[in-house]
């Protein structure tokens, strides 16, 4: 007997004590003294309303009497706060050490929130998170502690069960991601949401407190919505290295541009009608000692914390000057080379004077740098420096390139204002567009204004035969992607160079002889 009292007590504590301490029990508590007193008389009344809350005490009730009820909750979703969801997961934290119950905690951020709330004020964001803290709860079991952390921020803690895993997990955060992104009717117009979705599984976690255990759920959301909008990622040990890296290349940024650890590598670009090469694009890569090659993912967000995205702005410009320089030595015909210029370039007075003071250090022609600028730069409402400086480098004889357009929603007005010679046609219009007819009527509306406004076009994200032969047919100028070249360093540019050149002279003549 001595030895199964201990499994009694635990039985009672996990079973049984919950039942005694819910808010039905109060529903019983008078019975309990109206009963005692009615088989015992006042001597029994006395000794069980002593005696009831002495048995709380020592049994530890009062400790865990639910308090959600009391705590403050968030004035537009009515969901639990932050304080409340701490309370909650600390709890299911205790309750699942080693006991074999199993739980996980979820991170939910709604993508677009702040841009609705720009573009449509601020009652249809409050709309927007409403109708989504409500999909979320639908998507889980009654017993399940939502709540909402911030603007567009949402937790979730699931109740203790005996059986879940990561497939079980990975299906959850996708019924509530599903749910999340249907429209939400705002003013008789459908607006349309994502999520991205990070989780750990209470056997998961790192560390010993519940506060680990949700830290990790909030480093699996960081991971997804560094992958892009709408992404699910479980927490892994293997993620937690990727972000104590990250947190070291803080700290090493500063000193790899000064030893030239970050360098352009170049990307080709071809003509659809001649196949002839019509220029690079130099991407920034980085060529890290320790951790090898690092995604720009990874790294360009560092240097934008730093406040280095000038500096690595002068670098890339250098090393792209340079290896146009060299090409020039080596007898290969690269017409221009490419480079991203960011806003913060772009607010810096000095640019086109720099630009200019470059060029003529290495003795090239303007017209041999395309400026590529971003769709959203143009339709972000630039302040007067950065106008002058688009117009200015388009002055200086430089060619203004709109990147990634379509994605954005700069009009025919500002593609005017900014002289832009090309257009750059995103890849997300390009991808799959032989098998997609949609994506072909979306890719001939854009050339066709082009066209009409005398631009060039180049389409990016080049991946196949089929999507190459595609735009030609279209009428697209030029192409880039993976389909074309991979980006590579400078010293694979050359041989790339010849094994292309070669491979144009070996192609059949169409009406004609081979030469």
């Amino acid at each position: 007997m001595q030895r199964s009292l201990p499994g009694f007590l635990a039985r009672f504590q996990q079973v049984i004590l919950p039942i005694l301490t819910g808010p039905p029990i109060l529903a019983f508590l008078p019975a309990i003294t109206l009963g005692a007193f009615w088989l015992g008389g006042e001597q029994a009344l006395v000794i069980v309303s002593l005696g009831l809350p002495l048995l709380f005490i020592a049994t530890g009730v009062l400790g865990r009497w639910p308090t959600t009820s009391l705590l403050a909750r968030d004035s537009v979703t009515g969901l639990m706060l932050r304080d409340g969801f701490d309370a909650v997961v600390s709890q299911v934290h205790d309750e699942t050490n080693g006991n074999g119950l199993r739980s996980a905690c979820f991170v939910i951020e709604l993508d677009d929130l702040r841009d609705l709330a720009t573009r449509q004020g601020q009652d249809a964001a409050d709309l927007a998170a409403r109708r989504s803290g409500e999909r979320i709860a639908s998507a889980l079991r009654s017993q399940d502690t939502v709540a909402r952390l911030g603007d567009g921020r949402f937790a979730v803690c699931l109740h203790p069960v005996a059986q879940m895993d990561l497939e079980l997990c990975l299906q959850m955060a996708g019924r509530m991601q599903t749910a999340v992104e249907e429209p939400v009717s705002v003013d008789g117009l459908s607006i349309y949401l994502s999520c991205s979705v990070g989780f750990c599984l209470r056997s998961r976690a790192p560390g010993k407190t519940a506060a680990d255990w949700q830290g990790a759920a909030l480093e699996a959301l960081a991971d997804a919505q560094l992958t892009g909008p709408s992404a699910i990622r479980a927490y892994s040990v293997e993620m937690h290295k990727r972000v104590q890296t990250r947190s070291d290349l803080r700290e090493d940024v500063a000193q790899a541009l000064d030893a030239m650890q970050i360098q352009p590598w170049y990307q080709p670009q071809i003509s659809t009608d001649t196949g002839k090469i019509t220029g690079f694009e130099a991407l920034a890569r980085w060529q890290h000692p320790v951790y090898g090659m690092i995604p720009p993912n990874d790294f360009l967000p560092t240097i934008e914390q730093a406040g280095l995205l000038e500096r690595l702005g002068q670098v890339i410009l250098y090393h792209a000057l340079t290896a146009m320089k060299a090409w020039d030595m080596a007898g290969v015909h690269v017409p221009r080379v490419g480079l991203n210029f960011t806003t913060q370039e772009l607010r810096n007075p000095g640019l086109v004077d720099r630009l200019r003071w470059e060029l003529d250090r290495f003795e090239l022609s303007p017209d041999r740098v395309s400026v590529e600028i971003l769709e959203s730069v143009m339709t972000d409402s630039p302040d007067e420096t950065v106008l002058r400086n688009i117009r200015g480098l388009g002055q200086l004889g430089c060619q203004i390139e709109l990147d990634d357009f379509g994605t954005g929603h700069a009009s025919i007005a500002s593609i005017r204002r900014f002289s832009v010679g090309r257009i750059k046609i995103d890849r997300s219009f390009v991808m799959k567009a032989d098998r997609d007819p949609e994506q072909q009527r979306l890719i001939g509306a854009i050339l066709t204004m082009a066209e009409r406004l005398d631009l060039e076009t180049l389409a990016e994200g080049v991946e196949t035969v089929g999507e190459h032969a595609l735009l030609a047919q279209l009428g697209c100028d030029h192409v880039q992607g993976f389909g074309i070249g991979r980006p590579m360093p400078f010293e694979q540019t050359l041989d790339w160079i010849a094994a292309h050149t070669a491979k144009l002279q070996d192609a059949p003549q169409i009406g004609g002889t081979k030469t």
